[in-house]
């Protein structure tokens, strides 16, 4: 393929596999957005809707599996939590959706199905895809791994669990999980599950993202005229509870840790129980959810409150399911059980009253089982009354906070969702500068450096971007933003053929790079890529000849405090230290283009004066292998070069590298050329020899301070020459 097919390739859009239809062929009872919503997803085959609870994902979800089956002729495979699928056979008939078009089950039942008879299938609940090792995760991923028409429904996700959102793009054939991670995710050294969205990539990854995902908090974000889907008020009221404890802290605050709410949930169990008892008291002939979180606790409550029905893990599914579509149904009036089992998927709008006699630090079952009842389509007040031991006023604290920031991030993602289906990117690259002195660019290296003549320069050096390690932008052209080190590989292929054209016959190319961490969190293991020897090989590849190696010395102490690597750590070798490795030098590979170098750099000893002065103890220090006394501090200064959402790491090429290269393969007045010019260290070098430069930068803050810096070399190189 050609260049820009190649970047085509690295383009991480949705591949869009469905059909469109017209909004007004589907069915009179979605409202608009949920129209705009299922042609939405028609039209990509393979999506995900990321609605908040009570926006109507069942009606959608059906109405999708009826269009994929009038089209395909086939029917469609809807699974969902066991409870739930009850309560989906009513809607069905609710919003007239023949029942012929589909076929619904529970999760458990996957392994008692024939796929092959299905088109598509619907997901209901598929946070079920939230777990990395989760057995269902991993067979819902393998058998539908070939189903041409797929739809994932589930409350928003939080935007920050970049797990659940990368199962959910595996599952829909988008991009993998470890993919994700590479592209968009930086790993915060020390901690191997823990990692970060990169700042500069947040844009590319919420297009990425809303390629394939619609994030709905609120029909108005996306600009839906819908009052009907304003929600009433909701009321937190607290009771709390006497309980004697010994959690408190030195300055009096409670203790918040697992271990000590248990144990002081079991002492005021009776108080609460009679709590619960009195507040129901208050309004016996309304409905209530009594929600608990021993068996001990949801025992005695459905002893001690009339017409209660306790739905508990121990009963039989067909037991479980009757109960909790009961309770839907008002068959009863008082439904206890945990938030691990009814808290997920069940329609509660006709119940405005609910009870937590406990509850832990685990927003999400919580905030989940509220919304049972506090979702779009409940028409009073929620009433939501909290048991709280006096110990444990902190695990409210901390559920508050997570609420408080669970509500912005879900929508952030609309918003997203809004812009990216609107909005395209626009790229602004700088007008390039051409003077005496100096050539430099703004644009993709192996495009722009077809400009240069053929044989222009006479020494080039620069540091290309290490593979998937360091992201410096977004873009397709940028050689640090591939999925793998293969993409990477092909890429910069490209360039070489490029540097090789460019370069004087004899001439040499250094290259500056280091060997590469193996992260766990990727790839399943820890250890090194030879990414030196990569390179290596890709300039041997194209008729380049491997001339030399220098090993840059770099202190490991630095570099554990730095990184946090576990090879560095010294607790690791009292652990294990099979792990334990040495620190990773920088190396700089030269390359000799192939020919005979027909103007010679030469040398002398005596005077000191002269530009090309190179005694013999100076002589030696460069031909060590290994340069110990380079100074990692003597950088040009980056921080203006960074934009707001640039990453920390960004590490310009030490100067008194570049001015050993520099000082030993190249004579005055000649040019050096740097194809990564970043914020222009090797140009800004080479005008202060006494060498000319030409410069190509993709990113354009970087580029604006090159611009600078190659302005402020030659003026500086012009004071000297005056004095």
């Amino acid at each position: 393929m050609n260049y820009k097919q190649f970047l085509e390739t690295k383009r991480k859009s949705h591949i869009d596999s469905g059909f469109i239809i017209d909004e007004s062929e589907l069915s009179s009872h979605l409202f608009d957005f949920q129209k705009y919503a299922v042609s939405w997803a028609l039209e990509r085959g393979k999506a995900a809707l990321f609605e908040d609870c009570g926006l109507g994902k069942t009606a959608q979800m059906l109405e999708w599996a009826k269009r994929v089956n009038i089209h395909t002729n086939k029917k469609v495979l809807i699974l969902a939590p066991l409870a739930v699928v009850g309560q989906t056979k009513q809607e069905a008939d609710k919003f007239g959706v023949d029942s012929s078009s589909f076929d619904i089950t529970n999760y458990e039942q996957i392994d008692n199905i024939d796929i092959s008879i299905y088109s598509g299938v619907v997901l209901d609940e598929s946070s079920i895809l939230k777990g990395k090792d989760s057995k269902t995760k991993n067979k819902l991923l393998e058998v539908f791994k070939n189903t041409p028409y797929k739809l994932c429904c589930t409350a928003t996700p939080s935007p920050n669990d970049h797990m659940e959102l990368g199962n959910h793009s595996e599952f829909l054939n988008s991009m993998s999980y470890l993919e994700m991670l590479a592209m968009y995710f930086v790993h915060d050294g020390g901690e191997t599950s823990k990692w970060r969205l990169r700042k500069h990539a947040e844009k590319d990854f919420w297009k990425f993202v809303s390629s394939w995902g619609l994030a709905i908090d609120n029909p108005a974000t996306l600009g839906f005229n819908e009052k009907s889907y304003d929600l009433p008020k909701i009321n937190y009221i607290e009771h709390f509870v006497e309980v004697e404890s010994d959690s408190l802290d030195l300055f009096g605050e409670a203790v918040v840790s697992a271990t000590e709410l248990n144990r002081d949930l079991r002492k005021s169990l009776n108080d609460r129980v009679e709590k619960v008892k009195d507040i129901v008291s208050t309004n016996p002939n309304e409905q209530w959810i009594l929600w608990g979180l021993q068996n001990a606790e949801t025992d005695k409550l459905s002893k001690t409150i009339d017409d209660a029905i306790n739905v508990q893990g121990s009963d039989k599914p067909q037991i479980k399911a009757k109960n909790l579509l009961g309770f839907a149904n008002k068959e009863f009036n008082t439904l206890v059980t945990k938030a691990s089992i009814a808290s997920f998927g069940m329609n509660y709008q006709q119940c405005h009253n609910m009870i937590f006699s406990s509850y832990d630090f685990k927003f999400e079952a919580f905030y989940q089982a509220v919304r049972r009842c506090y979702r779009f389509g409940q028409t009073k007040p929620v009433n939501v009354h909290l048991i709280i031991p006096k110990s444990q006023v902190n695990v409210r604290k901390s559920i508050l906070d997570k609420e408080r920031k669970h509500k912005e991030m879900m929508h952030q993602m609309s918003l997203h969702s809004a812009e990216n289906n609107i909005f395209k990117k626009v790229s602004n690259p700088h007008d390039d500068i051409k003077t005496d002195d100096y050539w430099i660019m703004n644009g993709d290296c192996v495009e722009k450096s077809k400009e240069i003549e053929e044989n222009k320069l006479d020494l080039v050096v620069f540091s290309p971007p290490f593979a998937e390690l360091y992201v410096y932008s977004d873009k397709e052209a940028d050689m640090g933003n591939v999925s793998n080190y293969d993409q990477f590989r092909e890429h910069f292929k490209y360039l070489i053929p490029q540097i090789k054209r460019t370069l004087k016959p004899g001439r040499i190319c250094a290259v500056h790079c280091m060997d590469l961490p193996i992260q766990k969190g990727k790839e399943g293991f820890i250890g090194l890529r030879d990414f030196s020897g990569m390179i290596k090989d890709m300039f041997l590849d194209e008729g380049m000849i491997y001339h030399s190696r220098v090993t840059l010395w770099k202190n490991p102490v630095t570099e554990m405090q730095r990184t946090k690597a576990l090879g560095l750590l010294h607790k690791t070798i009292k652990k294990d230290s099979v792990m334990s490795r040495v620190g990773i030098p920088d190396y700089v590979l030269f390359f000799r283009n192939e020919g005979d170098n027909i103007v010679p750099i030469t040398h002398q000893d005596i005077d000191s004066t002269k530009p090309d002065y190179l005694p013999v103890d100076l002589w030696q220090k460069y031909a060590s292998p290994v340069w110990y006394d380079v100074d990692y501090k003597r950088t040009l200064q980056y921080t203006t070069a960074r934009d707001s959402n640039d990453e920390k790491h960004i590490c310009p090429l030490q100067l008194e590298t570049i001015e050993r290269i520099i000082h030993l393969y190249s004579n005055e007045g000649e040019t050096v050329g740097s194809f990564f010019g970043g914020i222009g260290s090797e140009g800004y070098q080479a005008i202060k020899m006494n060498r000319k430069s030409v410069s190509i930068e993709l990113k354009e803050s970087y580029f604006a301070i090159n611009k600078k810096n190659h302005k402020a070399a030659v003026q500086e190189q012009s004071v000297l020459t005056l004095f």
